[in-house]
């Protein structure tokens, strides 16, 4: 950690990718006027409602002492260990925030059951969940929080103290906020006119951040001293970087490769991720972010003819792309400002995301109509060793085993398309996984290799996977569960709404015709260990 990068500091963007403001006359004072009709007719409504993160740099100063008190009278208690159940704009910018300051926080964005059992079994008796949804309806987080209010009885909790132990962040009027004030939990209500994607600094990412011990006085104030520069035409980084982010777009440099170099903050990609690819990833347009190891990673020093690349951090020797430096809460303020200017210049609406409800409602359609039986899962193409491959037997024709499996699905990668690897295992015990990503990149030629966890990528780049381009190939890998664990007061075990959300997202893809692997580990480790051995057979 760096003091820089969570305290406050000059904000920098410099791209040598063409951009012409020209075009954008007027566009950033209509912004932080919050002109809803910027994006156009169809996107006003939306709009309307959606630009309250604009204020959030004044009106989130409202909950610091309210958070602080709370965090104080925790630990008073003796609880001063947070697990934050949440999913995408939910739970990524509190890590962000946490992993930057050095500060413990476990996040739960999974419903891996293995990841799962190892949250329930850290610290309990220290430990204060808090349960982020801005509907309340996401299972992931009603499953977390069931899981949690079930383990907290069986340690003999009740009444008062068990009601101290589960925090609410939720929005008015959601469901959620009205069993939780039943309950008898504590409940901190968001602002409703700030979507979940852009919730950085509002309470979505502050409650788990200072329950957690980090001092995020600076975050804001960074933030602030960042807005006064956002409605101005000229000396404008938040208008410069989206400009150039939409118009290589549009010019045909639709893949984003971020990499950091040595920016001091920590993990910053992934929360950026998912806001560009949710916000810009529909009517088959978009800006793929693709985050990779560093700035020397497969994808990165070898990118292709359709990649912008973008460093957070010190621009490297001869660096032909965009380099932003700036602290931490500017960053995220920077980057969603940006990203609405994209949307803009790209033509469609950044703050929807019409696709996705489809994997959930296909998760929950497999779920109801299999009951107690199986799931649908079909049966393997082949099985080599500790790996069982389902997929196109067209697709897969000559393959004889995982290295040929891995020949045929990287052959289908469209020149200027992209390879979605897509991990439903432990994010922690199954690490290696994310070793994929880079050992996949090294044969594509500077074609793009995105990672993501399920189901937590299902809230980021699963909406491009559907909205945006249909260039993509995707291999999917699941895991055979050994200590599967009840979802409390539900039909299904963790482990079977695993599998099932990672069946509904198959289907979804292979609705789009789209050429899909699954890899299913029938022992996770050894299975993974084949994968990256296949991978070095590649060249």
């Amino acid at each position: 950690m760096t003091t820089d990068a969570l305290g406050t500091g000059p904000v920098d963007v410099r791209t040598h990718v063409p951009v012409d403001l020209s075009p954008l006359a007027g566009t950033a004072g209509r912004l932080v006027a919050k002109d809803a009709d910027l994006w156009g007719a169809d996107a006003a409504g939306e709009a309307r409602i959606r630009l309250g993160w604009l204020d959030l740099p004044d009106s989130s100063q409202e909950l610091l002492p309210r958070l602080a008190a709370l965090r104080e009278s925790l630990n008073a208690a003796g609880v001063d260990h947070v697990v934050l159940a949440g999913m995408g704009g939910s739970s990524l910018a509190p890590e962000v925030i946490t992993r930057t300051a050095g500060v413990d926080l476990t996040v739960l964005d999974t419903t891996d059951p293995h990841q799962i059992r190892t949250a329930l079994a850290d610290r309990l008796e220290r430990t204060v969940l808090v349960v982020s949804s801005k509907s309340g309806s996401t299972v992931e987080t009603d499953s977390h929080r069931r899981a949690f209010e079930q383990a907290f009885t069986d340690l003999g909790l009740s009444g008062a103290d068990l009601a101290r132990r589960i925090v609410v962040v939720t929005d008015p009027g959601s469901a959620l906020e009205a069993s939780a004030t039943e309950a008898g939990y504590q409940v901190v209500l968001a602002d409703p006119n700030v979507g979940g994607r852009y919730s950085a600094l509002s309470a979505f990412g502050l409650v788990p951040s200072v329950l957690a011990g980090v001092e995020v006085g600076g975050l804001l104030e960074s933030a602030r001293d960042l807005l006064k520069s956002l409605g101005a035409d000229s000396d404008n980084p938040g208008l410069t970087l989206g400009a150039a982010i939409g118009q290589a777009a549009v010019a045909g440099q639709d893949k984003l490769v971020i990499a950091d170099t040595g920016s001091g903050i920590v993990g910053f990609g992934d929360w950026a991720e998912q806001l560009i690819a949710e916000s810009t990833g529909k009517q088959q347009k978009g800006v793929l972010p693709v985050v990779v190891e560093g700035a020397d990673a497969p994808g990165f020093a070898d990118a292709g003819p359709d990649a912008h690349r973008v460093v957070i951090g010190p621009a490297p020797d001869d660096f032909d792309g965009t380099a932003v430096t700036g602290p931490l809460g500017a960053q995220f303020l920077l980057w969603e400002y940006a990203t609405a200017v994209a949307g803009a210049v790209i033509g469609i609406d950044p703050f929807n995301q019409p696709n996705v409800a489809e994997s959930k409602d296909n998760t929950k359609k497999l779920l109801d109509q299999a009951g107690d039986g199986p799931l649908p899962e079909g049966t393997p193409v082949l099985t080599d060793g500790a790996v069982a491959v389902y997929g196109d037997e067209k697709l897969l024709a000559g393959a004889k085993d995982i290295a040929g499996v891995l020949r045929d699905l990287l052959a289908a990668v469209p020149d200027r398309g992209y390879l979605a690897v897509m991990a439903y295992l432990d994010r922690f015990g199954d690490a290696a996984a994310a070793d994929l990503r880079p050992a996949l990149a090294a044969h594509l030629g500077g074609r793009q290799v995105t990672f993501g966890w399920g189901p937590r990528f299902l809230h980021s780049t699963g909406q491009f996977h559907k909205g945006g381009p249909q260039t993509a190939a995707f291999l999917q890998i699941t895991g055979a569960v050994t200590e599967d664990l009840q979802v409390p007061g539900r039909p299904y075990t963790f482990g079977r709404l695993q599998l099932a959300q990672a069946l509904g997202d198959l289907g979804a893809l292979a609705g789009r015709e789209r050429p899909a692997v699954r890899v299913h580990l029938l022992d996770r480790a050894e299975g993974l260990r084949q994968l990256l051995a296949a991978c070095a057979e590649l060249a």
